[in-house]
């Protein structure tokens, strides 16, 4: 297909990556092993050429295996108390990787008001252009110690599968790879319906698309669901990056896609003139979704 042939030439590029796909499933503890090789490949892509941003997850479960509580937060404070940890662990975590392939990793936390202020969003577009100019790679998360954007309808952030797409919009990436438990977008959530199947190509998001996103996600660290996915496809086609969904059980997917192979689904970007990301975010959204 021409339209993966042309990923080849992507050149900004902004890859996502959930909490239940750094951590084991059974532990909750991150995978060092899965991490490693992320960071390897990224390094690889900058090799070649490419500019890199990762959109990770993982603070609160970093910060809960810290401070050994089991399962999910049991409230906002506790989320944050745990990010608080979590969060400069996690960058430790990415650094030194980073620094064994010669590579510097920069964090960036946002909230909502990064984008919604005019001034700081300026500055957080200008402090990406330079990252990347000066060869970092900057590592993004929402700022949990102080948002509440993931608590559904509190905030229009919700889960860093948005939150990715809004760093693609912001920055002008040409491609989002949103790397999630699942191959792709399903007709239905394959795990209870074996009769689902996948879609490889979607070139235009309709509402019937919309309709079949799932609110639910199907990890117990994880919260973005395929409705948020199709959100975060919504906002990255509308401001002009292509966007792919696939499988992070083998990270190795990245090079697949890259090489222009079929892997997960692919949304055409379609650049919307009449797209704002600021209406976006001070309105709401496909909150009925």
């Amino acid at each position: 297909m021409l339209e993966r042939e042309k990923l080849q030439d992507k050149k900004r590029i902004v890859i996502k990556i959930g909490s239940s796909s750094l951590t084991h499933a059974v532990s909750g503890d991150l995978n060092l092993q899965k991490i490693e090789k992320l960071v390897r490949i990224i390094s690889d892509l900058k090799g070649q050429g490419k500019e890199v941003v990762l959109v990770s997850s993982g603070a609160i479960a970093t910060g809960r295996q810290a401070l050994h509580h089991p399962g999910k937060p049991e409230s906002l404070a506790q989320k944050q108390a745990f990010a608080a940890v979590g969060q400069a662990r996690l960058m430790m975590v990415y650094q030194r990787l980073f620094a064994e392939y010669n590579q510097v990793a920069a964090q960036v936390l946002m909230t909502k008001d990064t984008m919604t202020n005019d001034a700081s969003r300026y500055n957080a577009r200008n402090t990406f252009d330079e990252l990347l100019k000066l060869g970092a790679v900057p590592v993004v998360n929402e700022n949990d110690t102080v948002s509440t954007s993931e608590i559904p309808y509190v905030d229009n952030f919700g889960d860093n599968d948005r939150l990715s797409a809004i760093v693609s919009a912001l920055i002008g990436a040409d491609l989002l790879i949103l790397l999630s438990d699942i191959d792709g977008l399903f007709t239905d959530d394959p795990r209870k319906n074996p009769e689902a199947k996948m879609i490889p190509f979607v070139p235009e998001i309709t509402k019937e698309l919309l309709s079949m996103g799932k609110e639910t996600s199907g990890s117990g660290v994880g919260t973005g669901g395929m409705a948020a996915k199709l959100a975060a496809a919504q906002i990255a086609t509308d401001s002009g990056s292509d966007m792919v969904i696939a499988n992070a059980d083998q990270v190795d997917v990245i090079y697949q896609i890259m090489e222009g192979k079929d892997v997960g689904t692919l949304f055409l970007a379609h650049k919307n003139k009449d797209f704002d990301l600021i209406h976006y975010l001070n309105h709401d959204y496909e909150r009925k979704e």
